[in-house]
């Protein structure tokens, strides 16, 4: 393996093993900093900024005063037995998480090098050999480190680990071209096909995130289309149908390239509230503390009515 492969440095905020909701089998999950939407029901919010974060969570402190001490920017303050944590005279150095002994204060973030991650990856190699699974890398968004999860790929092809990228399509055609000759599989969201409502709800445009769908079509990579399904967002039996009818396209607009086409298939996934914590904990308003889980009877409800263009729901 290069030298420069190896010794390439990204920024990565978990590493989850033994996942089996990204991609086929048992998989090992690489998450990178940063991301371009600002969906307000995010599930990974210490994943949206492209830097490292400091996660408080006062309800863990023992009030053994180690930050304190610690802190040479007087950001954490014990009075009245109760921790404040002062974010805007944090500089993010890491020190208070480092003597931390209950884990109220954590690192969101860290540099790692290919072969740093590449080794908690090789380790469940037996998994994936025996389960189909293999190695997909999401965030945040993948294509603004695109350089690292290229390496991060060709590191496994040449072990010969199944590959799969997680991404927004939020990127310039280019960046996710040059991943394709290493991926086996591309997850790509579609959270709405109105134009300004996917403004309104993610911050952004969908008109990349569209032309780079019908792009991917076109090539013989297997597309998993991933559908949060967000209350008041998208969950409505029209907006689910315009999805399916995309997909639908697109499956047309592939068979007519290909004469043996990779199939391209839409899963639907319910929006939850588990990461109303991690809002809190970087300081962060959870818009959508408000909404319900949608129920399993509208989820098959809705899975049936995408079922009825003809593709495959998953």
């Amino acid at each position: 393996m290069a030298k420069l492969l190896i010794n390439q440095i990204g920024w990565v905020f978990n590493i989850q093993r033994f996942s089996i909701h990204d991609g086929p089998g048992i998989r090992t999950t690489v998450f990178l900093k940063g991301c371009p939407l600002h969906c307000f029901w995010c599930h990974n919010p210490e994943g949206r900024r492209p830097r490292q974060e400091i996660q408080f969570y006062p309800t863990r402190c023992i009030m053994c005063g180690e930050c304190i001490l610690a802190c040479q920017q007087g950001a954490h303050i014990l009075q009245d037995g109760v921790h404040t944590y002062n974010r805007e005279l944090c500089i993010q150095c890491g020190r208070c998480v480092a003597v931390c002994p209950a884990g109220a204060v954590e690192l969101a973030g860290k540099e790692m090098t290919v072969d740093q991650v590449m080794q908690e990856v090789l380790a469940d190699r037996p998994f994936y050999e025996t389960s189909g699974g293999g190695m997909t890398v999401s965030g945040g968004e993948p294509l603004l480190q695109v350089e690292f999860t290229c390496s991060l790929l060709e590191y496994c092809r040449a072990e010969g680990i199944h590959t799969a990228i997680e991404t927004s399509g939020r990127a310039h055609w280019e960046k996710m071209e040059k991943l394709l000759p290493v991926t086996d599989l591309v997850l790509l969201d579609l959270k709405h096909m109105d134009p300004e409502k996917h403004r309104q709800f993610t911050g952004v445009s969908n008109r990349r995130i569209l032309e780079n769908a019908r792009r991917l079509a076109l090539t013989d990579k297997a597309i998993l289309f991933h559908t949060p399904v967000v209350p008041g967002v998208n969950d409505t039996p029209e907006e689910i149908a315009a999805i399916a009818r995309f997909t639908f396209d697109l499956v047309m607009l592939r068979a007519s390239a290909h004469k043996q086409p990779a199939e391209i298939s839409l899963m639907l996934l319910p929006f939850h509230r588990l990461a109303a914590d991690k809002y809190k904990s970087l300081g962060l308003d959870y818009r959508a503390s408000n909404l319900e889980m949608p129920s399993k009877e509208k989820m098959q409800a809705l899975v049936e009515i995408a079922k009825q263009y003809r593709i495959t729901v998953k």
